[in-house]
């Protein structure tokens, strides 16, 4: 069962409400789609009572040889044909390759959570990040979307569609909102263990908003914060083997990266809305929140040590 995401307008996210310009065509396509199937039911339904119950000279054309031809060849052929090249060139902008000056962000999945990493103009990794992706309103973001072990697959149904993380491979897609928000999304290929506790969360600013927000995630952990309590706790417990917290030695690559842990607005991947109560639950013991994650539960951790550490990870802003 898919949990909700925290800080969203509801769970599941609506698929048919768009709210940018890459998801409008992708409804509308949606709508086409229930049109013909339903115009293709009632012409079974039409068919199937002639056959039953119409004249008899009316089932003998029914069942003549040439309908067959028309309707179960050449119409099909047609209207799936027209329908491929209707749907393709209706989202052929979706995955166009980067254009000069567009924001790309490079999204990983992974068992189960989602690596985040913001590209500068040359395509480098400039800002480190985990399950959520903060964009500006009204401008086109490039997402480059690649898995580190199974296939996933990036779905934000407001913001656009749904694309297969393959291992190996990169895949692109763009997404835009028009109005500030946060918007819900979910990996929609089953990859094994928790994948339905495998949520996302965009969150769209104005302008003005994201420049103070990328500036924040560019600046370091304060010293102030390295002495905290808590810094030691996760010291002691081998945190930093997995975790990143920039501006300190820690330097783990194996988690997700928690420099700025602490505004984020879940944790989990989107399952649990993120306060110091919650990362203490979670440290203790993930796998009961979220059986099959990769996060061992520190049941070693006294109850002090886990206000500790979980206090310093919610400074992390």
């Amino acid at each position: 069962m898919t949990a909700p995401t925290p800080g969203t307008s509801g769970w599941p996210p609506p698929a048919l409400d768009p709210a940018g310009p890459f998801a409008g065509p992708l409804n509308v396509l949606a709508w086409v789609l229930f049109a013909m199937a339903a115009a293709v039911l009632v012409i079974v339904l039409v068919a199937l009572g002639v056959a039953l119950f119409g004249p008899r000279r009316w089932r003998a054309r029914l069942g003549g040889e040439r309908l067959i031809w028309i309707g179960g060849l050449a119409f099909p052929v047609v209207v799936l044909s027209a329908l491929l090249i209707y749907g393709l060139g209706l989202t052929s902008r979706l995955t166009e390759e980067p254009a000069a000056g567009e924001m790309r962000v490079r999204v990983t999945g992974e068992m189960w959570w989602w690596r985040v990493a913001y590209l500068d103009a040359h395509g480098r990794e400039a800002l480190q990040d985990a399950n959520e992706l903060h964009i500006p309103v009204g401008r086109p973001v490039v997402l480059e979307l690649d898995s580190a072990d199974v296939i996933h697959s990036f779905w934000v149904p407001r913001l656009s569609g749904k694309v297969d993380m393959i291992p190996g491979r990169r895949n692109l897609m763009r997404i835009q909102a028009d109005a500030p928000g946060v918007y819900g999304g979910q990996c929609a290929e089953y990859c094994g263990g928790p994948h339905a506790l495998m949520g996302f969360v965009v969150v769209a600013h104005e302008p003005a908003a994201f420049e103070v927000w990328r500036a924040r995630q560019a600046a370091p952990a304060p010293a102030a914060a390295t002495s905290h309590p808590g810094a030691a706790v996760f010291d002691r417990a081998g945190c930093g083997a997995c975790h990143t917290v920039a501006g300190t030695a820690f330097n783990g690559l194996a988690g997700p990266d928690l420099s700025h842990v602490g505004s984020r607005r879940t944790l989990g991947a989107g399952i649990l809305p993120n306060n110091q109560g919650t990362l203490a639950g979670w440290i203790a013991d993930s796998q009961s929140i979220k059986p099959g994650n990769r996060m061992p539960a520190y049941p070693v951790l006294t109850g002090q040590e886990l206000r500790d550490v979980s206090a310093w990870l919610e400074s992390l802003e």
